[in-house]
C-alpha cells in the first residue's frame, strides 16, 4: 500500500530509504514521510527524471523563483546537497527537511542558521557573511533597505552578538544571541509540516526578515 513498495522501479531510485527509518530519524511519521516521497518524486522529474533533485528543480519549486543567483536559495540548496554531489537524494531530502519541522529541536534550527551565515564554513560568521545574507534575504523578500539602515543592523547585531569583540561569532555566540532573538528562528519552520498528507500544499519557503530590520 505504501508509496515506497509499489514498484520495483521506485526501490531502485536513487538514494532511496526505508520509509519507516526516515521516520524514526526524524520528526515524520510513515505516511508523512510517504507524502514527501510523492513531492520529491515531483520535484525531481520536473526537469530530468532521474530521481535527484538538481539545483535548478530545487529552486523552482521550492522556491517558486526563477532569478538564476541568489545566496539565500543556493545556500539552502548547499545545506540540503549534505554529500556535495550537486543534487540531492530522497534521504537527504527528509533529514534536511526535517529541521523545518515545528516540533524539530531549537538546537538543531540553531545549528542549521549558523552553517546558513557561515558562508566560507570558517566555523564563525564574520560581518560580511551577515550582510551578504541580509542582503540576500531582502532580495528574496521583494524588500529594500538603505544601506545606512543595512549598516545599522550590522553594528546593532555585532554589539550584541561578538561577546569577545574579536569581529566574528562563534557558535556558542550565535547560541547565545539568538536565544536573546528567537524571531531569527521564524524562517526555520514551517507549520504545515506537522501535519502531512499526500495534498501536501504548495511548498515554498518564505524569508521573513521584518523583526531582524527592526
Amino acid at each position: 500500500m505504501g508509496c515506497f513498495h509499489s514498484t520495483a522501479r521506485r526501490k531502485q531510485r536513487p538514494g532511496h530509504e526505508d520509509p519507516v527509518v526516515l521516520a524514526s530519524q526524524t520528526a515524520f511519521t510513515v505516511s508523512e514521510v510517504e507524502a514527501l516521497f510523492e513531492l520529491f518524486t515531483s520535484i525531481s522529474g520536473s526537469v530530468i527524471d532521474d530521481g535527484l533533485i538538481s539545483k535548478e528543480e530545487f529552486l523552482l519549486a521550492l522556491f517558486m523563483n526563477k532569478k538564476k543567483e541568489n545566496l539565500f536559495a543556493n545556500r539552502i540548496f548547499d545545506l540540503f546537497d549534505v554529500k556535495h554531489r550537486g543534487v540531492i537524494d530522497f534521504g537527504d531530502f527528509v533529514r534536511s527537511l526535517n529541521v523545518f519541522h515545528p516540533n524539530a529541536s531549537k538546537d538543531d534550527k540553531i545549528d542549521f542558521t549558523f552553517k546558513l551565515y557561515d558562508l566560507d564554513g570558517t566555523g564563525c560568521i564574520e560581518r560580511q557573511e551577515v550582510k551578504q545574507m541580509l542582503i540576500a534575504l531582502l532580495c528574496e523578500s521583494d524588500m529594500k533597505l538603505a544601506d545606512e539602515t543595512i549598516e545599522i543592523i550590522l553594528d546593532k547585531t555585532f554589539v550584541e552578538a561578538d561577546v569577545n569583540q574579536d569581529g566574528k561569532i562563534d557558535r556558542s555566540e550565535w547560541q547565545q544571541f539568538v536565544s536573546k532573538n528567537p524571531s531569527l528562528l521564524k524562517i526555520m519552520t514551517l507549520p504545515y509540516l506537522r501535519d502531512i498528507t499526500t495534498t501536501f500544499p504548495s511548498f515554498v519557503f518564505h524569508s521573513e526578515i521584518d523583526e531582524l530590520a527592526t
